[in-house]
């Protein structure tokens, strides 16, 4: 796998660290649980957008463009990341914002990453849940050539071929740091939304004979269209990077249990892993993906389906800002 030879920016603060959780760990009796922390990317409050951006950008600037366009839901995580790479390399940007959670509170609408967005000083437009957000991108890209500019379009959450490079990168780190610590991984497990996480990191382990499974607890969509997906996005990322044979598409995991009524709808599942990470480790889930990431994991371990002494890693996706989103169900909750 030659990624040198695709365009590349430096944004993100690596290796993120891989952090035993120890008092987790032991509070579940069950597997060995450790923290992948790409949250501790460094861009903007962090997340695993940066990744992504690393190569997105790096084509944006190959490709000469102007302005940077992407789209997200409202409290998008990936949009707060986006601006801010744009912003460090001189672009122009314009976010959409879809609002595809109904009947949120209003510290959904001005929170949170809009707050942050807003900070940052994107042009952003709304758009209202349902449409085709990848048209509307399309759309507005036309309007902005129209105006003189050379768009750079980047699809919802990065997660196009050349966005899923970064975690690529990320499996590269993971085996690294078990070669290095002589720590077997058993499974790598983590929240799975737009896909590029997941896709990138099979690519990388498939793709380097470490063969560590991979578990996709999913944030939307249901267990057979998400692993679609993924292996849609996985195999043409393993092409670009030429690698031999074809992408094993029996690796691609996925777990919709966790989902709930919906994308960003909290779970009570939800609620209580943000609560027992920060209150055991100190650390920060977000409600919208590694909330729910991390609640499936939390009932797969006190369910055994993981066995005990195994080495598990969570990927840590990043996305804490979106909490004060959410200040009405979190802040009430009662000691654990």
């Amino acid at each position: 796998m030659n990624l040198a030879s695709f365009p590349r920016v430096r944004l993100t603060q690596a290796p993120t660290p891989l952090e035993f959780l120890g008092n987790l760990t032991r509070l579940l009796d069950g597997p060995n649980i450790y923290i992948k922390r790409d949250d501790n990317t460094g861009l903007a409050l962090g997340g695993n957008k940066t990744r992504k951006l690393e190569f997105l950008i790096g084509d944006a600037l190959a490709q000469g463009a102007t302005h940077i366009l992407t789209q997200g839901a409202t409290q998008s995580n990936h949009v707060r990341q986006t601006i801010a790479a744009a912003n460090k390399y001189g672009f122009k940007t314009t976010v959409l914002l879809e609002e595809r959670v109904s009947g949120a509170p209003a510290d959904y609408y001005a929170n949170g990453n809009v707050l942050l967005d807003q900070i940052l000083g994107a042009v952003i437009e709304t758009r209202p849940a349902g449409l085709d957000m990848h048209g509307e991108l399309i759309a507005a890209g036309e309007r902005l050539r129209a105006a003189g500019e050379t768009p750079y379009l980047i699809p919802g959450g990065g997660s196009n071929p050349i966005g899923a490079l970064g975690y690529v990168v990320s499996a590269q780190e993971i085996v690294a740091h078990a070669n290095e610590h002589g720590l077997h991984i058993d499974h790598v497990v983590h929240a799975t939304g737009s896909t590029g996480t997941q896709a990138g990191l099979l690519v990388g382990l498939q793709g380097s004979n470490s063969h560590i499974p991979v578990l996709g607890i999913s944030v939307r969509a249901a267990k057979e269209k998400q692993e679609h997906n993924v292996r849609q996005l996985a195999a043409r990322t393993w092409d670009l990077l030429g690698i031999r044979g074809s992408f094993p598409e029996d690796s691609v995991v996925v777990n919709s249990d966790y989902v709930g009524e919906g994308y960003g709808v909290p779970t009570d599942g939800m609620i209580e892993a943000v609560h027992l990470l920060a209150r055991h480790e100190g650390i920060l889930l977000d409600p919208v993906y590694t909330g729910k990431g991390f609640a499936g994991l939390v009932d797969l371990v006190r369910n055994r389906h993981f066995r005990k002494g195994q080495n598990i890693v969570f990927l840590h996706t990043g996305g804490a800002t979106g909490l004060f989103a959410y200040r009405s169900l979190l802040a009430p909750r009662a000691a654990l």
